[in-house]
């Protein structure tokens, strides 16, 4: 029994290293695990999955889904933004690269395509 105290003493040590990383707001204890401490990413009031899914007009979309740019291009929202260029008869749309861990905007993210129509 005396390796089972061991045990239950080691569980009971990790687990409190763990939630007293959580408290302070830190990651530290699992910066090469998963984002255990992190508060979970929200759309809107809803908890969604950042794999496998991302936050678009307050709707949650999978990584796969497009939208339309324009009248005759498809982009990905959840790695582009469709940016209006110009209005008129010949509408131009640009389509532009989100930039990872910024809040990407039409006026300072890279172009990656343009839209006519």
């Amino acid at each position: 029994t005396g390796s089972r105290t061991d045990l239950a003493a080691i569980l009971v040590w990790g687990i409190t290293v763990f939630l007293s990383q959580c408290s302070k707001g830190t990651t530290d204890a699992v910066d090469s695990g998963p984002w255990l401490c992190q508060p979970a990413p929200r759309c809107g009031n809803k908890i969604y999955n950042p794999s496998e899914q991302c936050c678009y007009d307050d709707a949650i979309l999978s990584l796969e889904q497009t939208r339309r740019c324009g009248s005759n291009c498809i982009f990905w929202p959840c790695f582009e933004l469709c940016c209006p260029e110009s209005f008129g008869l010949q509408q131009k749309f640009l389509v532009k690269l989100k930039v990872l861990g910024t809040k990407s905007q039409c006026h300072s993210s890279p172009i990656s395509r343009s839209c006519i129509g």
